[in-house]
């Protein structure tokens, strides 16, 4: 009776244990009395403290300390080796035990879940059922979670109801709404959310990000709605999930109300809902939001640093992103593989030689060369800027060479002429690579008509949507006429006009117009001209266009009619433009431009570069003054 007093006390002295240094000084007192070892109960009570408090070697130490070891010393051992990330430790204590229970098998199951390898987490739950074991709920939420089709989780689901797991656990309903969500399965979930007896925020949550996910933004927000009025409080996942509905349909009213809504629940400085706020004020084009924001939270976050600097390049303002990440590093934010790739996204558009270099310097020093993403946008970024040899060699490295490699690849050789390398790539892709999508025949169809390649073109097209798999798009059917027209089969083209899904686009007009000129039927170039109008009210194509075919033809009153609908338009004509990169900054010289950035220093270097070239006599004044 003594003894059972002593280990009652001794158990409830335990739970209150919150340092290691009371946890040894009551192992010792014990030790002295010779009953860790020989209690099992308070063996396996030290033994789980250390695990928790303590560390390996101690884990260890009161492991061997143990006499009489059951099924729960090993558990609890097996644990702390996968805690400690030795998978194959673990795995070795689980084959050696002699006895296992559910506890054991659900451990090794979370241990190679834990270490990413989802295939050999499948495998032990295949065999514990194999071993006649059952399976828990907690089990099932397991394996839920690294099923890798639906199909399977289908299976795991009827198994489930058939040995009479229900929806009473809201554990395991979680498990299933958040799987059937991932892969795309709303309307399963919902099944699941509305036969669930309890539900909790984490099932509003699932419910509602798969709804913004998959393109129900519209459900999403309703849920949410429904989610309030059901006295369940929004937290800062919930309030971002949401924030990110109203981007992807661009509702800017509804993304100001909840995002009013975090700053009145004081979730703003929660790194994933200011991610989300400024992501949607850019989508909604409202980037100046986006930058106050960014300002006003001033956490200086990965998550944070990412969605400013993609806003800003997504709209048009690559400096200003630069000018973020070199900020970022200078606090210390460690770039991830998104921040490289969304920089090397818009490093072709500074120096490439420099920028680029830098960059493709700093994703070897962090370790993501081998990254899919990374090295799709390196291969993207070299291919731009014309080093096709950097972007093959980058290429041929790929261990995972998905379809946006493959199309930068291809894309790249296309845009600087090189129809020939882009041709057999696409053969190889064909041969070795993932499925061609609309982008890659795209490319392809480019080559084609660079290369003058009109019937392999016209064959690729032809064969797009029963071969490949690929319906052909605005874009396929412009790229076909362009073709077509430049062959100087313009009755072809036409027949491909009329089948096309948005007839005569502005790509189309402009084609038309530049290529034909004033020439051919009047109705038929005013037609093309008001049809640009139309399209693209700012440009000044049609209107000079038009503007000399009546010139041509004698009808003053008309060319003053167009020359006074420019002017009341306030429509000008395009001016040229060059561009270079000076110290990663951006300059731009317009035609005909003489107020520009440093105008001064270079017209007097200009003409101190003539004095000379005159004093040497490669040129007279006569012959400058005459150009």
């Amino acid at each position: 009776m003594v003894y059972s007093r002593q280990i009652k006390l001794i158990s409830t002295l335990l739970n209150h244990c919150l340092s290691i240094k009371s946890v040894k000084f009551i192992h010792a007192h014990l030790i002295k009395l010779n009953l860790s070892k020989t209690n099992t109960f308070l063996g396996n009570r030290f033994l789980d403290l250390y695990s928790k408090l303590g560390t390996v070697k101690d884990t260890l130490l009161a492991f061997d300390d143990i006499r009489y070891k059951n099924v729960y010393s090993w558990n609890i051992y097996m644990r702390v080796c996968i805690d400690f990330g030795d998978i194959q430790c673990a795995r070795q204590v689980f084959d050696e035990m002699s006895e296992r229970d559910v506890v054991s098998w659900n451990t090794m199951i979370y241990g190679y879940l834990s270490c990413g390898i989802g295939d050999h987490a499948l495998g032990v739950f295949a065999k514990m059922q194999a071993f006649g074991v059952v399976p828990s709920e907690y089990t099932y939420s397991i394996v839920l979670s690294c099923v890798r089709s639906v199909s399977h989780g289908m299976e795991i689901h009827c198994d489930m109801i058939r040995k009479g797991v229900g929806f009473s656990s809201v554990i395991v309903g979680n498990s299933l709404i958040d799987m059937y969500c991932k892969h795309g399965f709303v309307d399963y979930a919902f099944r699941v959310f509305i036969c669930m007896k309890e539900v909790d925020n984490f099932s509003w949550n699932s419910l509602i990000a798969g709804c913004s996910k998959w393109g129900y933004e519209e459900m999403a927000y309703n849920q949410f709605c429904i989610m309030r009025m059901a006295n369940y409080l929004p937290d800062a996942f919930t309030v971002s999930s949401v924030l990110t509905a109203c981007s992807n349909i661009k509702d800017l009213p509804r993304g100001v109300q909840i995002f009013a809504l975090s700053i009145k629940s004081g979730f703003l400085s929660n790194t994933i809902v200011s991610s989300a706020a400024i992501n949607m004020y850019s989508k909604c084009e409202s980037i100046i939001d986006s930058i106050s924001i960014f300002e006003e939270v001033n956490i200086w976050d990965s998550a944070v640093c990412n969605s400013i600097m993609s806003s800003l390049v997504m709209h048009q303002l690559e400096e200003n992103a630069m000018q973020i990440f070199a900020r970022s590093l200078k606090k210390n934010v460690r770039p991830t593989e998104f921040t490289l790739s969304c920089l090397l996204s818009c490093a072709w558009m500074f120096q490439p030689s420099v920028q680029g270099t830098n960059l493709h310097g700093l994703v070897v020093k962090l370790g993501f060369e081998y990254d899919p993403v990374v090295s799709s946008s390196l291969v993207e970024m070299y291919s731009k800027c014309g080093f096709f040899d950097a972007a093959k060699i980058i290429f041929d490295k790929m261990e995972i060479k998905d379809i946006i490699s493959w199309n930068s690849m291809i894309l790249g050789f296309t845009y600087n002429g090189k129809t020939e390398e882009s041709l057999k790539l696409f053969v190889e892709l064909l041969k070795t690579g993932p499925p061609p999508d609309y982008i890659t025949l795209l490319g392809v169809m480019l080559a084609c008509n660079h290369g003058r390649l009109v019937n392999e073109g016209l064959s690729i097209f032809c064969l797009m949507e029963n071969k490949y798999g690929v319906r052909p798009t605005d874009a396929h059917f412009t790229c076909i006429v362009v073709m077509m027209i430049q062959a100087g089969k313009l009755n072809e083209a036409i027949n491909i006009i009329t089948r096309m899904p948005n007839v005569l686009n502005g790509y189309i007009c402009e084609l038309i117009l530049s290529i034909r000129g004033v020439q051919g039927d009047l109705e038929s170039i005013e037609k093309v001209a008001e049809r640009l109008m139309e399209l693209e009210p700012m440009s000044s194509l049609p209107y000079i266009v038009l503007g000399k075919a009546y010139e041509v033809r004698g009808r003053w009153e008309s060319v003053a009619r167009v020359k006074k609908m420019m002017k009341d338009k306030n429509i000008s004509k395009v001016i040229g433009c060059s561009w270079i990169g000076v110290n990663s900054g951006l300059f731009v010289f317009e035609e005909n431009e003489v107020v520009h950035h440093g105008r001064e220093h270079v017209y007097l270097t200009l003409g101190l570069l003539m004095h000379d070239i005159e004093n040497e006599g490669y040129i007279s004044t006569v012959e400058l003054s005459g150009r």
